[in-house]
């Protein structure tokens, strides 16, 4: 079996190979672009070509930009389009593929790498831990009404709703300049949000809002009149669904909330990819009148070099942790001291005995912060080695928010 990058003559072979790996068929184009392999990079694409040259296996990455906890952004190579032909599964094709891939990862000086798995027990063995997580949430139209907030002060703070803003409804194709800006605003801030490079709007290349399917966008402007905030939304059989909400504060997300709860003639609301933890079912007047469904994991995170990836994120408190790390997929092993200062990490190996013991996919589910130490210990995934190991690593890897990703790729 020979694994190789792609070149532009490639490109068909390529997209036939994939959609053969899922059992479907490429989309019709359409007027406008929209189709999703249009964003692919072709130098960062793979095929594995059986012994006759025949493709039977794909992968691909983008370069994106990833926002880490601290609020810095580090490039992350977004692994996707990743399948193997059914008359050669279970032959080693995929695991050849996705040793060639982080080789050719590391090769780039990349040390992160993320995806979204089409199947959760796929991705573990290659290094991947889940980091973010996603859930939807459907309202009844007649059980929509929101709480008014009884903190002293309220009216007057944003971050509890109050808003001097207003809401404007525009066909998608009016505002792709508006949704482009104010999303890269919020991802710069969001953890665990990935970049929309320009391309991907250009070339409608994805899931609504980037892609040509007809939606209706609810566009919130701030006091000034600037646009802070989005939803993207259709209406079908009575159903309201939010496809996206980007919004730079609670005031902004709050209002397009409101709106969207108070539309008349439909029988439900229904909002993808609410954060675990976000406050709107503590709106609702009614908290049981919010509906939890779909929760899953969405970005799963690899490290491919922990020193590195270690000391980018931002930290927010001090202490010092030895991480004893097992990559069995790399064959590699690792022991490092971990210390925190003022906000900035040393990473570092040791021969010190160790606080945790983990496999590199428990580090890239704890890394953004989105899922605690503590949990994989009671889990039984990761080994604490003397009281209070686990507490320490919750403490030193929590983020400032929860981490949370909306982008589809």
């Amino acid at each position: 079996m020979e694994i190789r990058s792609t070149t532009d003559e490639d490109l068909e072979a390529f997209v036939d190979t994939v959609h053969a790996a899922f059992g479907r068929f490429p989309e019709t184009p359409v007027e406008g672009g929209g189709l999703w392999w249009s964003a692919l990079e072709t130098d960062r694409c793979l095929l594995a070509l059986a012994a006759d040259g025949r493709p039977v296996g794909t992968a691909a990455a983008h370069s994106f930009e990833l926002t880490l906890p601290g609020e810095t952004l580090v490039p992350a190579a977004g692994v996707t389009a990743v399948g193997v032909l059914p008359s050669h599964r279970r032959q080693g094709v995929l695991s050849a593929m996705m040793r060639h891939q982080l080789t050719e990862l590391r090769g780039r000086g990349e040390f992160l790498s993320v995806l979204l798995a089409s199947e959760a027990p796929i991705y573990g063995r290659f290094g991947y831990g889940p980091a973010t997580y996603t859930a939807r949430l459907t309202v009844p139209r007649n059980e929509a009404a929101l709480a008014v907030p009884r903190a002293r002060g309220a009216a007057d703070a944003p971050a509890t709703g109050s808003d001097n803003g207003s809401v404007e409804v525009l066909r998608r194709a009016e505002c792709g300049e508006i949704l482009e800006e104010v999303y890269d605003r919020y991802r710069r801030a969001q953890p665990g949000a990935l970049s929309r490079p320009h391309r991907w709007w250009a070339l409608r290349a994805g899931q609504p809002p980037i892609s040509p399917a007809p939606r209706y966008v609810a566009v919130h402007r701030d006091a000034a009149g600037v646009p802070d905030g989005y939803a993207s939304y259709s209406i079908e059989s009575g159903t309201l669904t939010v496809d996206e909400t980007i919004a730079g504060d609670d005031a902004a997300f709050t209002a397009l909330a409101r709106f969207a709860l108070g539309h008349d003639l439909v029988s439900q609301v229904v909002f993808q990819h609410v954060p675990p933890d976000h406050p709107l079912r503590w709106q609702l007047a009614d908290r049981r009148a919010g509906e939890v469904s779909g929760d899953m994991d969405w970005l799963w995170v690899r490290l491919l070099d922990v020193p590195r990836a270690l000391t980018a994120r931002g930290w927010f408190t001090d202490g010092e942790l030895v991480l004893d790390v097992e990559d069995p997929f790399l064959g590699e092993h690792g022991r490092y001291l971990l210390t925190v200062r003022d906000g900035k990490a040393d990473c570092v190996p040791t021969d010190r005995e160790p606080d945790l013991s983990l496999d590199v996919r428990d580090l890239g589910s704890v890394y953004l912060g989105g899922t605690a130490p503590s949990t994989l210990v009671r889990a039984g995934h990761i080994r604490a080695h003397h009281p209070g190991a686990a507490a320490l690593a919750d403490v030193l890897f929590r983020a400032e928010r929860s981490p949370h990703c909306l982008h589809w790729f």
